[in-house]
């Protein structure tokens, strides 16, 4: 099992990141050749609201970040590639920041056009959680 969080732009989100995460999962379940694989939840991504001076938590954080378990058969490319097909089918797609391990990219969407990129960004994702046969012995700041 891979473990991912993916976290959408709230200043290119047109519906709202929570509306736009709920797609997202909505589009990975109705995928046939992911939903026996792929698993996830919505929750607040901010930490815990601090109790102002009197008392009361100082507003409540929004759900903007999507937790997906992954099973160990479906590749990062396929969840990438799926990811992407989403963006593409968004009337306005928002920037969307996929972590896996110590890797974080942002995808616009622009990616797709972009294959050799596009194996990088699969390549840091397969290996993101210092899995075995990762690029352990590879300099590397995190970023693809």
């Amino acid at each position: 099992m891979h473990e991912y969080a993916l976290q959408v732009d709230p200043h290119s989100a047109g519906q709202g990141p929570e509306t736009e995460l709920r797609s997202l999962l909505l589009w990975l379940k109705e995928d046939e050749s992911l939903r026996r694989d792929v698993r996830g939840r919505i929750r607040s991504g901010a930490p815990t609201p601090t109790p102002a001076a009197g008392g009361t938590p100082m507003g409540s954080p929004g759900f903007d970040l999507l937790q997906l378990t992954v099973g160990s058969g479906l590749s990062a490319g396929s969840l990438l590639f799926a990811v992407l097909q989403w963006q593409a089918s968004r009337r306005r797609p928002p920037a969307l920041t996929v972590r896996r391990g110590p890797y974080e990219i942002t995808l616009t969407g622009d990616e797709a056009a972009d294959p050799e990129g596009l194996r990088r960004i699969v390549a840091a994702l397969e290996h993101g959680s210092g899995d075995e046969g990762g690029d352990e012995g590879r300099a590397d700041d995190g970023t693809a």
